[in-house]
């Protein structure tokens, strides 16, 4: 089949790799000039199946409350004239249950540790050099009482089968030097041995050559303009470069999923939430981290690329704005150089913010919906990276008319 996919993010492109191993014809269509040119490109690059927990939990209701008066909240809602805002909101809410967040986490945490062995299989079958750090993410906190917190939630993925070690201080700078000046802020930390990280844009940009080698074809500078229907089926997607035909198509257009979709009369409760990056060079600086980690009192993540760090932060329900200022910046730059005071140039860092896919549980959408020949792979929220490969797997599968490795419930649209 010559199948469209929609989308040239970590997503869309993993997609088009494996229906082209599995034989199809395919072509991705991204507005962008390279492929991964927003969401993928600014985000944490964690493959963590350790941090799957959903955001739509009992906590998260006083956390926006609190945000509309403090400013440093790590969640962030701002009111807006979007009355989709509230409609998604009011769905999020409904979700902020005990007994939905620990249902979802554990749905959310089966794609996310499925998703990380094809990634694995993938890097062994076609390898790729994308700054990968197979030493674990530690997880750290600044007090025992929240480490304590932290490891009976935790306890939930442990029974999925994560892998965790809890750290003392001192086995905290053994694996990572780097943290040493910071040393009294620490009091312990989980480690998941098993996460992993690596640069998603340089990954994708690499595979979407690999696709477009074996004869797959990426049409970048394309503006997608409307979804052209027949009956119950897509007959093509009009862009600014003409009408572009399939047997089948992918929606994987992340946050702007919706917009599109809306206008064939499909509604998908995916609402835009920004996030902001920090990419650093470490240059001749000796003390860079050498182990991802998580600041989890601060919500404040950190991975190192080869030769710069990315700092990533920040939940905000701000529409499609992608606008930022440096005081944006201020609070994550504050805390890297606490942690990492020898760890990059921090002056030339490279600023950045765009728009996770958010769903109300924090799960994606696959399958098909009121057309045939219509799959979704969107709605990733703030682990695409980490989920797009057993994502593609799985929409390949369906794409093909098998059955998916895991179980399907709780990741269809509504």
């Amino acid at each position: 089949m010559r199948v469209i996919v929609l989308g040239g993010g970590v997503v869309g492109v993993t997609t088009a790799y494996q229906l082209q191993k599995d034989g199809h014809e395919v072509v991705v269509l991204d507005r962008q000039s390279v492929t991964a040119g927003e969401t993928s490109w600014g985000n944490a690059g964690m493959v963590a199946p350790g941090h799957s927990f959903v955001w739509s939990s009992p906590k998260a209701p006083m956390t926006l409350l609190k945000s509309l008066v403090q400013k440093d909240q790590a969640l962030r809602f701002k009111f807006s004239t979007d009355p989709r805002l509230y409609t998604w909101s009011w769905l999020f809410l409904l979700e902020c249950t005990a007994e939905k967040a620990r249902r979802n986490t554990l749905l959310k945490h089966r794609l996310a540790a499925y998703s990380q062995s094809i990634l694995q299989e993938v890097i062994r079958e076609d390898p790729v050099d994308y700054d990968r750090n197979d030493r674990g993410i530690i997880y750290f906190h600044r007090s025992q009482e929240a480490l304590d917190r932290g490891v009976a939630q935790m306890k939930l993925l442990e029974s999925d089968g994560q892998i965790i070690k809890v750290l003392t201080r001192d086995e905290v700078i053994r694996l990572d030097p780097s943290l040493a000046s910071a040393k009294d802020e620490i009091v312990g930390a989980i480690h998941c041995p098993t996460d992993e990280t690596g640069d998603p844009a340089k990954f994708t940009r690499l595979l979407s050559a690999k696709v477009a080698a074996r004869g797959g074809v990426i049409m970048t500078d394309t503006h997608i303009r409307g979804i052209e229907t027949s009956g119950d089926k897509v007959t093509g997607v009009r862009t600014d470069k003409g009408s572009v035909h399939g047997d089948a198509y992918v929606l994987a257009l992340g946050s702007y999923s919706p917009i599109l979709a809306r206008q064939i009369g499909i509604r998908l409760p995916i609402y835009p939430v920004k996030g902001y990056s920090l990419t650093i060079p470490i240059e001749d600086c000796p003390r860079p981290p050498n182990v991802a980690a998580v600041d989890e009192h601060n919500l404040v993540a950190f991975s190192r690329f080869g030769d710069r760090i990315r700092v990533t932060a920040t939940a905000e329900f701000a529409g499609y704005d992608t606008g930022h200022k440096p005081s944006d910046f201020a609070f994550m730059k504050r805390v890297t150089q606490e942690l990492y005071p020898d760890g990059g140039n921090y002056d030339r860092a490279e600023m950045w913010a765009g728009l996770r896919p958010m769903t109300p549980n924090n799960l994606p959408f696959f399958g098909r919906k009121k057309y045939q020949n219509l799959f979704l792979n969107t709605g990733h929220g703030h682990i695409g990276w980490t989920m797009s490969h057993g994502s593609a797997r799985i929409t390949a599968d369906l794409v093909g008319g098998r059955t998916p490795a895991i179980p399907m419930d709780g990741l269809t649209a509504p």
